[in-house]
């Protein structure tokens, strides 16, 4: 019962990325630029904290920093930037969905075996993201806030695979988000936003030393006590919490359209996990958050 409250908190914690990003940016309480630099910051200085604690070297090879903050850097600016306009549900969905066909595709490129299952799954999550984000003359789904989500699903999709190799993950990804931070900082400047309430940056800093940092940390910890089918398994729920709570907190709209499309793309993830071959022997993923 304590490892299944701890994976729900986790679970939940990752969800409230979405959340507090769209509370802030969308609410107009925080510029993208300004609240994506201090998320990184914050979730920094967390992470080098909890790795003193840890007694862990925050260190790592200027290559794989260099790669893994370069990742993270995209991560960070498409995600702020999407929830200028999009609701905090249906980002999640993009992004989750993005960042999971990116890391089958990956797979498959690099040769891994490739089940009739998993390709179904796989073009069935495909379209489901299409379905969802495809403009319906409403407007109701802004097309280039989709695609900088996606970009930042990209980018998340990207960081997961050159991380997979580290051997302590959570020094590995102290360092990125400090290298992240300066990469992101001619970012803000470029992007020249002046909104920076003391509420936004509250929910800038929970966003990145607490569901980011300290949400990171927690799921280190508990990958060892899971079979990694459940652990890329139980990530589906991410995108679900985020729909249900952006409903609840923030008013969002819950329509069939989105409905329709998170069942056909957490359906088609799923049929991806549960039909990989081997899966058993695979390693966990990271998550999206």
């Amino acid at each position: 019962m304590r490892l299944f409250l701890l994976v729900s908190l986790t679970m939940a914690a990752f969800a409230a990325n979405s959340i507090l990003s769209r509370l802030a940016i969308g609410g107009g309480h925080m510029d993208a630029g300004s609240f994506g630099l201090l998320r990184l910051a914050s979730g920094a200085a967390m992470l080098v904290v909890l790795c003193q604690v840890q007694g862990l070297a925050v260190r790592q090879g200027l290559r794989a920093s260099l790669g893994g903050g370069a990742a993270l850097t995209l991560y960070i600016a498409g995600f702020s930037l999407a929830y200028q306009q999009l609701d905090a549900g249906l980002g999640a969905l993009v992004l989750f969905g993005v960042v999971q066909v990116t890391m089958f595709l990956w797979g498959a490129v690099r040769g891994n075996p490739v089940s009739a299952g998993q390709l179904a799954g796989a073009v069935l999550a495909f379209l489901g993201l299409a379905y969802v984000v495809w403009p319906d003359g409403s407007g109701a789904t802004p097309l280039g806030a989709s695609l900088l989500m996606a970009a930042a699903g990209l980018g998340w999709g990207i960081y997961s695979i050159l991380g997979r190799g580290a051997a302590q993950p959570l020094a590995a990804t102290a360092v990125n988000f400090l290298w992240s931070t300066a990469m992101f900082l001619p970012v803000a400047l470029w992007l020249g936003g002046s909104t920076v309430s003391f509420y936004g940056a509250v929910l800038a800093v929970l966003s990145g030393a607490v569901t980011s940092g300290m949400g990171y940390a927690l799921w280190y910890r508990l990958l060892p006590q899971i079979l990694p089918a459940v652990a890329a398994t139980v990530q589906l729920s991410v995108p679900v919490i985020a729909i249900l709570a952006g409903a609840a907190l923030l008013g969002e709209t819950v329509t069939l359209r989105l409905l329709f499309g998170s069942a056909a793309v957490l359906g088609g993830i799923a049929l991806v996990v549960l039909r990989a071959p081997g899966r058993k022997a695979q390693p966990a993923k990271r998550t999206a958050g």
